[in-house]
């Protein structure tokens, strides 16, 4: 078992990623005080975000699939939460790590006849899962207090929005809530990254074909990155229904994981600091267009050109041409020093 570790790949955590953890606590604490209710909710929206492109990240950078689901699995996190938070009086944490695994058990049972497909055939499939997900959101809707298994308020009874945790009532107190566990999650991923799973997933990206004759599981490999990635997508989907307090089936639709898709190429499927770029694109930038009163169809043509832009000449994403940058200016710096 040693010997087939050694000649796996190995992978170690970026500078970019060890320099962003560092500058959390920062930010946790500055940009509340430095920002509009406005742009304090779209920051926050763009931290739930990044979590669920850290997830479609994971299975395209590390094991090359190609997932255009995910938006349903954060409607499914978000179902979840809804549903319980109305119904009991878990504290919210539990509540996050619920909806983590409910999501789990959903995307499992969803993606792990689709991964035996590749390509093309893969990402439709998935978009579908997506389309069927969203059919079902629109048909029931999300749960707003009311009685049933659906927990769906009919005729006089009141619709209730769900309750931020009490360490979050604030809009300020939320943000560093939702910085918290968006630290965890990526945390979480981190840790696969630079273990065994992460040196395994890299070796099927290369080649499944020579990552079996290596000794790996490859459907185990792929079972767990799923799994992961499905989890930390369902606690974003619960943090998303605690942000607002409730959640619209229109926001759920297979047009916005296609979406989703295309930030993380641009913003860079092969690293976290990809996943934190993606999820501002996805919600900050739009935010942005909104407050100058460009015309938002226009975020449409930005996001095309951006994705024919990582596609043809950066694969990397903005994250990796960053990291390049950084890593061009470390070799100046260092050929200085020496001369």
């Amino acid at each position: 078992m040693g010997t087939i570790a050694a000649r796996l790949p190995r992978t170690r955590p970026s500078a970019a990623t060890l320099l962003g953890a560092g500058l959390l606590v920062a930010v946790a604490l500055a940009l509340p005080a430095l920002l509009s209710p406005f742009w304090l909710r779209a920051f926050t929206t763009s931290a739930i975000f990044a979590i669920a492109c850290a997830g479609v990240g994971l299975l395209y950078g590390r094991l090359g699939v190609a997932s255009l689901g995910q938006i349903a699995l954060v409607g499914v996190g978000g179902w979840i939460t809804l549903r319980l938070g109305h119904a009991t009086s878990v504290p919210f944490l539990v509540l996050l790590l619920i909806a983590g695994g409910g999501t789990c058990v959903i995307g499992v049972l969803v993606g792990l006849p689709a991964l035996r497909l590749s390509g093309l055939n893969l990402a439709i499939v998935t978009l579908m899962f997506a389309a069927a997900f969203a059919v079902v959101f629109n048909a029931t809707g999300f749960p707003d207090g009311g009685d049933g298994f659906l927990g769906r308020a009919t005729g006089s009874e009141q619709r209730l929005a769900l309750e931020r945790p009490a360490l979050g009532e604030s809009d300020a107190a939320y943000f560093r809530y939702v910085l918290i566990v968006t630290a965890l999650m990526f945390g979480l991923i981190a840790a696969h990254l630079r273990a065994r799973p992460g040196r395994q997933w890299a070796a099927i990206r290369q080649s499944e074909v020579g990552a079996l004759a290596a000794g790996v599981d490859t459907t185990r490999s792929k079972l767990l990155a799923l799994v992961l990635a499905s989890f930390t997508t369902g606690v974003a989907g619960g943090l998303l229904a605690a942000n607002a307090g409730v959640l619209d089936p229109g926001n759920f639709g297979p047009q916005e994981s296609v979406i989703l898709f295309a930030v993380v190429l641009i913003g860079g499927a092969f690293s976290l600091l990809g996943a934190v770029l993606a999820g501002l694109l996805l919600e900050a930038f739009p935010s942005l267009l909104s407050d100058l009163g460009v015309e938002g169809n226009l975020i449409f043509v930005v996001f095309g050109l951006g994705l024919i832009h990582a596609i043809s000449t950066a694969p990397e994403g903005i994250a990796g041409q960053l990291q390049g940058l950084l890593a061009g200016r470390r070799r100046r710096e260092g050929h200085e020093g020496d001369a």
